[in-house]
């Protein structure tokens, strides 16, 4: 994990699988607001451990992005979003804040996109 501040947010960032951990709070510090959670959704995906306290977070989907699944820890010690998934929820979120965000995180993780555009061609 690299540790990236963007926002006076610390962000870390797994350079092997693309993965953001945000503490707690951090995800509306970048958002500029709380993004509600979809109630009753379901996930068949394997659920990762807490990089905090190492318990099973469960699975939460966003109002903002109902189509984005992420790792909560249970505990509040933050939440964890697989390659791309924080940009995509801040873009759907559609705020001055998150789509400023967005475009500061594209350019930090620039060879992310880049890695991805090639895997496409």
């Amino acid at each position: 994990m690299v540790v990236l501040e963007l926002e006076h947010v610390e962000i870390d960032s797994c350079t092997v699988c693309g993965g953001i951990w945000l503490d707690r709070g951090e995800l509306e510090l970048l958002n500029g607001a709380a993004l509600p959670v979809c109630p009753g959704k379901k996930s068949d995906e394997k659920k990762r451990r807490c990089p905090v306290c190492a318990k099973k977070m469960e699975k939460v989907w966003y109002a903002a992005g109902s189509d984005i699944c992420v790792d909560r820890c249970n505990r509040e010690h933050g939440v964890w979003f697989d390659k791309g998934e924080l940009e995509s929820l801040l873009e759907k979120n559609h705020t001055a804040q998150s789509e400023r965000v967005v475009h500061l995180l594209r350019d930090m993780f620039r060879h992310r996109y880049f890695q991805k555009k090639e895997e496409a061609l």
